[in-house]
């Protein structure tokens, strides 16, 4: 049981830093909607999120098939885990440029700025394309942790409990400082590079990215700071 515990952790760290994404995303999504609605879309997205995940371990050994090879293009192989990888990476920078867009060159314009009524349906049918995406990379990676599976349910419940419990002050320190939105954004085309590049098997180092992205958001809290006291 002793054994098991530093796993366990690793594991959980590991989870609540690839469900920082997961939290980033659902909470830009959010803000699009009515604030009785909000609370709403973070409880089903993430609630999705762990559902999933608990229902891939079930099946971990048709996941673990995802890891092999369907095709060969160019001397390159492509698995089921690289298509899923592709296809949300795609989906993820196409987003993240949308929103990014909207927040920066549609609110500058002189005429009217008329919120555009989202459905709260389409927006979670969208993040459950981005819950299905991270849930196979990673289930895929937890196995690669760790054999027990017990330790792999442990560690998905107690990782999306943290994330419902960070999720709404995540979201509403978004929502209150508009720079961080962006930035928000950023990271998330970032995230959707890597997946991308991940699934034609060229691997940029996750530490790499988080430090840049943490880097980023030192700068611009001192920078907040600094302009508050002038």
């Amino acid at each position: 049981m002793t054994e098991a515990i530093i796993p366990l952790l690793s594991l959980i760290t590991l989870e609540v830093i690839l469900g920082i994404d997961n939290i980033i995303f659902i909470s830009i999504l959010a803000d699009r909607l009515p604030e009785h609605q909000r609370s709403k879309l973070r409880f089903w997205g993430i609630g999705l999120a762990m559902v999933m995940r608990l229902f891939l371990l079930a099946f971990i050994a048709w996941i673990l098939k995802l890891d092999q090879t369907l095709f060969t293009v160019s001397d390159n192989d492509f698995s089921g885990k690289d298509l899923i990888l592709i296809v949300g990476g795609l989906f993820l920078i196409y987003k993240s440029t949308k929103e990014i867009y909207h927040k920066t060159e549609i609110n500058t314009q002189d005429t009217p700025n008329i919120p555009k009524i989202t459905s709260f349906k389409r927006l979670l049918s969208e993040v459950i394309i981005l819950d299905l995406v991270f849930s196979v990379d990673s289930i895929i990676t937890a196995v690669g942790m760790v054999k027990e599976l017990w330790v792999m349910y442990t560690a998905v419940i107690v990782t999306v409990i943290i994330m419902l419990l960070a999720s709404k002050p995540i979201s509403e320190f978004i929502r209150n400082h508009p720079s961080f939105k962006i930035l928000a954004l950023c990271f998330l085309m970032i995230i959707g590079v890597s997946l991308l590049a991940e699934g034609f098997n060229l691997e940029i180092p996750k530490g790499y990215i988080y430090f840049s992205m943490a880097f980023a958001f030192l700068v611009d809290v001192i920078q907040m700071k600094t302009i508050k006291k002038e």
